[in-house]
């Protein structure tokens, strides 16, 4: 069964313009669909557009022209709509030092209009980890609680769609597999996930599909599994009982990164060489392989690839 979109983006445009002879396209003719129920990674480096895209969908920033649609609403039609249906964590931790997480999404329920029979504060404490916490200052939390404290603020109008800008920027591997955790929990229960990361082995690991902006320009758009299929070079470490000779001239498309006299490790295009061509090789020069050990390149080389320009 086709799982509907729950965010369409069409045609979508950003300029940024300080008079008219000096402009900055942040989004150029963005076209963008997002499934019900899927974790989305959005990457890009700084200043490829992920900050403005986020931005316009939480309504702080207007967009110049194009058509967006969450959860069935219109942008420009129902903006109360669309913000009622996300939820987003900020990359910056900025909480109230004198408020309990307990007062602050009690605050967050209020401002978006919920009835107090209608919250679910204890809940959501309790989705993140923080029941026990919940009469303690924020002050007094450490950096990974307030980072549970905002995705917490994100879910206290029931929003079915997360949006998540760089949650693991500067924290420790133990909370950022405690929030994976959480995230994974959220999209077990229906909600859509969208991110934003610099850490690409999480995206790789986490996201069903995956968006790739460069300079206001989407690069890429496919599944995770798709993405690394495009990646061509493949290295290949040979332990061998002695040192081999080889080179372009040998092998084409072949690197070789590597020469000892037990060791062996090279590199080379897939399209255009197969790894059964280097074992005869070597083995024409009786030479004896102990064993083979191979790299498929991961999302960081795609990522590299299609932004380098």
């Amino acid at each position: 069964m086709n799982k509907k979109n729950v965010l369409y983006v069409k045609n979508l445009n950003k300029i940024y313009s300080k008079n008219s002879s000096n402009s900055i396209q942040a989004i150029n003719n963005l076209n963008l669909e997002v499934k019900e129920g899927e974790i989305f990674g959005l990457l890009g480096p700084n200043g490829a557009g992920k900050s403005t895209f986020i931005n316009i969908l939480a309504g702080t920033t207007i967009k110049t022209s194009g058509e967006v649609n969450v959860w069935g609403f219109n942008l420009d039609k129902n903006p109360r709509q669309v913000r009622a249906s996300i939820g987003i964590v900020p990359q910056e931790v900025n909480v109230d030092p004198f408020f309990t997480p307990k007062n602050l999404l009690e605050l967050q329920a209020g401002m978006y209009g919920i009835r107090k029979k209608d919250r679910i504060t204890d809940t959501i404490l309790k989705l993140v980890s923080l029941e026990k916490q919940a009469e303690s200052y924020t002050r007094a939390l450490s950096g990974g609680m307030k980072r549970r404290l905002l995705v917490a603020k994100a879910l206290v109008h029931k929003p079915p769609i997360i949006i998540l800008d760089e949650p693991t920027a500067g924290v420790d591997v133990e909370l950022r597999n405690n929030l994976w955790d959480n995230v994974k929990q959220l999209n077990k229960n229906g909600v859509t996930i969208i991110l934003t990361t610099h850490y690409l082995h999480e995206a790789e690991e986490m996201c069903d599909r995956i968006g790739i902006l460069n300079k206001g320009n989407l690069v890429a758009l496919d599944t995770t599994k798709n993405l690394l299929k495009k990646i061509q070079t493949k290295i290949v470490k040979f332990l061998i009982d002695k040192k081999v000779s080889i080179d372009n001239s040998s092998l084409k498309s072949i690197n070789v990164l590597s020469s000892e006299t037990n060791e062996l490790t090279v590199s080379y295009e897939k399209n255009t060489l197969n790894i059964s061509e280097i074992i005869n090789f070597i083995n024409d020069q009786n030479i004896k392989i102990f064993d083979i050990s191979t790299d498929d390149g991961d999302l960081e080389d795609v990522f590299i690839r299609l932004t380098k320009n």
